[in-house]
């Protein structure tokens, strides 16, 4: 009976024994473990925050950089077969413009008219010191068709028309593959404004 005694009370202090060498493990791990869900949990957060705020900022950025112009005043576009001094006769598939030489009848063949612009806007002029043009940017589907007429009427010239007015007269010398057209002749920037707003159909 003694010895059994003895038994139960070395059984029962070698476990207060254990309890001291390892005291309550599980809550320790477990607060680990939380910890790093919640740090992990923060991380995500950040990361979706931060992929919300580059689309949005992307979405926003790609606004302001595509703002289409439908164009009140069509801009035609024709190549010029043929100049002749004076007035166009009645009848003649041309239009009438001055040169250095007074009056001069360009005569046009079919060309491409342009209804919407992907962009518009008045600039310093690279070709003329001083002066100013409307600088136009297309769309993917015209910029196609304005390449193709660029590339058949090399070194001739072609004639840009608003509101049956020749506005300029360039001499094309290669193929104009992306789309942007300096609409030049503008002695300054109160001329090109109104030329602007003339297209855009603003008085």
């Amino acid at each position: 009976m003694a010895e059994r005694r003895r038994a139960a009370q070395e059984a029962k202090r070698s476990r207060a024994a254990r309890r001291q060498q390892h005291p309550y493990p599980a809550p320790t791990v477990k607060a680990a473990d939380q910890h790093r869900s919640a740090l992990l949990v923060m991380v995500l957060t950040l990361g979706l925050l931060i992929a919300a705020v580059v689309v949005t900022g992307g979405m926003i950025a790609s606004s302001m950089r595509t703002r289409p112009v439908t164009l009140a005043s069509p801009l035609q576009i024709y190549p010029v077969t043929q100049v002749i001094p004076g007035q166009c006769p009645v009848g003649t598939q041309g239009i009438t413009g001055r040169s250095a030489a007074g009056p001069t009848c360009y005569r046009l063949v079919q060309g491409i008219v342009i209804y919407k612009v992907a962009d518009m806007r008045v600039q310093k002029s690279r070709a003329r010191s001083g002066g100013y043009d409307v600088a136009v940017t297309l769309r993917p589907v015209d910029r196609d068709a304005f390449a193709k007429l660029t590339r058949n009427t090399i070194g001739r010239d072609l004639a840009f028309v608003v509101r049956g007015r020749l506005i300029i007269l360039p001499r094309v010398d290669m193929a104009i593959l992306d789309g942007k057209i300096a609409l030049t002749g503008n002695p300054d920037k109160a001329s090109a404004n109104k030329l602007a707003r003339e297209l855009k159909g603003r008085r």
